[in-house]
């Protein structure tokens, strides 16, 4: 197996994990689950099936990229990386911008690893067809 792959399938698995540890840490926060138990919201957005539909996803989408990491042909591999590492990297930087309104170290932290995370994906990815 190939270095490169298997860098970029961890770091996807790191990025899941970081990303269960944010709403698990998140959860936590003085006022949040009262907050969601009067409201049924938390941080002033509803919780309901299309938002327990997109944390799905972006839990999802990780895993799976983690699993084809190993398994696409070269190429294919490659792109894949790129262009899904690229749209996690944006989503994640506006989550970090998001943070950086009212930040608390904890957050800034995890949230600028699940900046990296994907970024390191694209870089990794890119250099490996520099090799190819």
């Amino acid at each position: 197996m190939e270095d490169w792959k298997i860098k970029i399938s961890v770091l996807w698995l790191f990025y899941a994990v970081a990303f269960l540890a944010v709403m698990s840490l998140g959860s936590l926060e003085p006022g949040v689950l009262q907050e969601f138990l009067d409201t049924g919201e938390i941080g002033g957005m509803k919780v309901g099936p299309e938002l327990l539909l997109l944390f799905a996803i972006l839990l999802l989408v990780p895993l799976i990229m983690a699993f084809l990491s190993l398994t696409l042909k070269d190429s294919t591999n490659r792109w894949a990386n790129i262009i899904v590492g690229i749209v996690f990297t944006v989503f994640q930087l506006v989550a970090l911008i998001e943070t950086l309104a009212e930040p608390s170290a904890w957050a800034t932290l995890m949230e600028l690893s699940k900046v990296v995370a994907p970024a390191l994906i694209v870089w990794y990815a890119w250099k490996s067809k520099q090799k190819a």
